[in-house]
């Protein structure tokens, strides 16, 4: 996998899309998970800044996402 330096989600009830870019802005990743499952997908990136939607669960996920090293931008 190229070196992912972006990612973006766009947040729901249960699924989540991911979508990342490399430094070109070239997408490396398309991928809908469930919630459970997003914290163990975002470990294994790079630390990257991750983009958002502004809603009610971004605080939640911007400071979950936080703890793990990562700068979330909501």
């Amino acid at each position: 996998m190229d070196k992912i330096t972006a990612v973006g989600l766009d947040l729901a009830k249960q699924i989540i899309q991911v979508h990342a870019i490399d430094g070109r802005g070239q997408v490396v990743l398309r991928k809908a998970v469930r919630r459970e499952r997003l914290l163990a997908l975002l470990a294994q990136f790079p630390c990257c800044v991750v983009g958002m939607e502004a809603c009610s669960g971004a605080h939640h996920w911007g400071t979950r996402i936080g703890q793990a090293g990562t700068t979330s931008r909501g």
